[in-house]
């Protein structure tokens, strides 16, 4: 192929094209998009893992003996501690098919609920994300195109959402939400139900979305091909839709990983104080709480969801990072200085 071909191969490449590419050069996005591809799957095998160790993560197995080298170990061992009264959960076989990190203090099978917490907390960062981004682009696209009144009253209600820490908001909604449940209109939302945490943590976040896709949206709205189009008479949505959401979708798809972290942080709070995920569901927030009482004796019931966030978030961001740089026109040249 010529030089003169080359060059014209490389120039009828698209904007996405190139972003991927730059994404694919970028080593340690590539090394924690494959971390985060081999834990959803993990956790999406978890009751295929439940059934083949023949267990129940979420019922409590006092009782249970197991077989190991030929001998009968019970999961819950006499305490040999002190006057020696109460039990103490057996700890990590390292045997993968049962009870690889040792049970926590009711029998049951920590991996086994490692798996199953580490599904619904990716289900609620995720969820919480879409909600997010969703509400945030709404709002942003409306108050920064329309301006006036619109525009006025939803940067008042993002201004007071704003205007609360996160945590606290997001602690306070929960206490008052978690007794009652939800319900708006035809949508009811039971008090137990993962979709709780969702809502409360996707509406928490709005504000540190929605901003920015609004600043975005004032830009574009002064820009040359939105004036012509509008002088043209081309209707709103259409410009919306059209001209502005693309050159807003960039931010939107660097935000997504960012805001799973943040949303996984948060949810893994909640659920440690009691006011997330409720039994009999399991996060890796309400795991590392089950192991709170073992610290001392059985550890790696309360590290390994610890560590298992910790990656996990870790990832998203290094994920994030390289979107950003990729996405980013000027990207280039920070690379090549590299």
């Amino acid at each position: 192929m010529t030089d003169a071909a080359l060059t014209a191969t490389r120039k009828s490449r698209g904007p996405w094209a190139t972003a991927m590419r730059r994404l694919m050069r970028d080593n340690a996005a590539m090394l924690a998009l494959a971390v985060l591809i081999l834990i959803v799957i993990a956790c999406l095998l978890a009751p295929a893992y439940a059934r083949w160790c023949n267990v129940d993560p979420f019922a409590s197995t006092l009782d249970k003996v197991l077989s190991i080298d030929g001998q009968d170990v019970p999961v819950m061992e006499q305490s040999t501690e002190g006057l020696g009264l109460g039990y103490t959960p057996i700890g990590p076989t390292w045997r993968i098919n049962n009870y690889f990190l040792g049970a926590d203090n009711q029998g049951r099978d920590v991996m086994a609920r490692l798996l199953y917490g580490g599904l619904n907390s990716l289900l609620i960062a995720s969820g919480a994300t879409i909600l997010t981004l969703a509400l945030a682009t709404i709002i942003g696209l409306a108050a920064g195109f329309f301006g006036g009144i619109l525009d006025t009253v939803l940067s008042r209600i993002l201004d007071v959402l704003w205007a609360f820490p996160v945590y606290l908001l997001a602690i306070s909604l929960s206490i008052v939400l978690i007794q009652q449940g939800l319900s708006i209109g035809p949508i009811t939302i039971e008090s137990g139900s993962l979709w709780l945490p969702v809502f409360i943590i996707g509406i928490v976040y709005v504000p540190y979305v929605a901003r920015p896709i609004r600043g975005q949206v004032l830009a574009l709205r002064e820009s040359e091909f939105v004036m012509a189009a509008v002088g043209l008479g081309v209707p709103s949505h259409r410009i919306l839709l059209r001209d502005i959401f693309p050159n807003v979708s960039t931010t939107l798809i660097v935000f997504v990983p960012l805001m799973m972290a943040l949303n996984m942080l948060t949810e893994s709070a909640l659920s440690f104080l009691s006011i997330g995920v409720q039994p009999p569901d399991a996060s890796w927030g309400t795991i590392i709480q089950d192991g709170l009482n073992l610290l001392y004796t059985r550890p790696m019931v309360a590290l390994a969801p610890g560590i298992a966030i910790v990656i996990t978030v870790l990832a998203l961001n290094v994920l994030g990072d390289g979107l950003r740089d990729a996405l980013d026109p000027r990207s280039k040249i920070r690379l090549g200085r590299g």
